[in-house]
């Protein structure tokens, strides 16, 4: 197979995976339980759905305890940012939240300037503001209106921003040291989402009025399909395609789960949208694809 293939393929592989992910946000709106609930079966499912591939693969699960210790440093992260998101879509609805969650690639930029060193380039200097110029276009109209769901639904979507960016660098920081993950993409995603399922059920337990009953099947569909769309297809896909192209690429393909998620919203939810609302989405996509193509690979 030629280079310009494999390209082609990983872009096919990315551009799927992003698609599927974009349809997470829809079926969390579905489902007919609270956000932390909803964040812990789409693990609970996903998980087990690895689970099963990684035995069917033959994969080696088991490094001893030592080896758990970045996957389980990652779960909890990850648990935050379903935690945070899932409530963020309750409060602004998928497109808007999802947007919000892809504006990771800020927080992620950030933190390597503060704790790895590295220089904040022109791209991210230019895409910061443009971001924030963009959301306040899209949340204007709400805001200080509904009861303050606006801003509340805008916090939680920082705060996913926030515990992914803390995420990826968890993983990226793990790499560049002594310590090396020694599992395959297949295991490392399961028992980060299977630990993650259980610090989700546990909070869970804790929570007022929270509990693991499935309502109806509209509900299980969409829990199910949150494990399947969400942790399988998605992610597998998109991790299996990102490694074989270059950075511009991989982040004009992964801006379609975000702007796909906004389109599912106006399409399947009715959400009144501006025209100043499709201009200020437009500028965050814009900016969050400057500031995910800031490296060359």
């Amino acid at each position: 197979m030629t280079d310009s293939q494999t390209s082609l393929r990983a872009i096919g592989y990315i551009i799927f995976g992003a698609a599927m992910v974009s349809f997470t946000s829809v079926l969390v709106e579905l489902a007919n339980v609270g956000p932390t609930v909803s964040a812990f079966y789409r693990m609970f499912f996903g998980g087990l759905i690895l689970l099963a591939v990684a035995v069917i693969k033959r994969d080696r699960l088991w490094f001893g305890m030592k080896n758990l210790a970045i996957p389980l440093v990652c779960a909890f992260l990850f648990s935050m940012d379903l935690f945070f998101w899932h409530r963020s879509i309750n409060f602004v609805g998928p497109g808007l939240a999802t947007i919000l969650g892809n504006m990771q690639v800020f927080f992620v930029a950030l933190l390597a300037v503060i704790f790895l060193k590295e220089k904040l380039g022109w791209r991210l200097l230019v895409a910061i503001p443009f971001a924030v110029v963009g959301l306040f276009m899209i949340v204007r109209t709400g805001w200080g209106e509904r009861g303050g769901t606006v801003e509340m639904g805008v916090f939680y979507g920082l705060l996913t921003a926030l515990s992914y960016a803390l995420y990826i660098l968890t993983l990226r920081k793990s790499q560049s040291s002594g310590y090396k993950l020694r599992f395959s993409l297949i295991p490392n995603m399961m028992w980060i989402t299977l630990m993650s399922a259980v610090l989700l059920g546990i909070t869970v337990m804790v929570e007022p009025e929270a509990h693991f009953a499935i309502p109806d099947l509209q509900t299980w569909w969409a829990l199910i399909g949150l494990g399947i769309v969400g942790q399988v297809l998605g992610w597998v896909f998109i991790s299996k395609g990102l490694p074989q192209v270059n950075a511009s690429v991989a982040g004009l393909a992964l801006l379609l789960q975000p702007a796909l998620a906004f389109m599912w919203d106006i399409l399947f939810f009715n959400r009144p949208t501006t025209a100043l609302e499709y201009v200020g989405a437009t500028i965050v996509l814009a900016a969050i694809y400057l500031g995910a193509t800031k490296t060359k690979q």
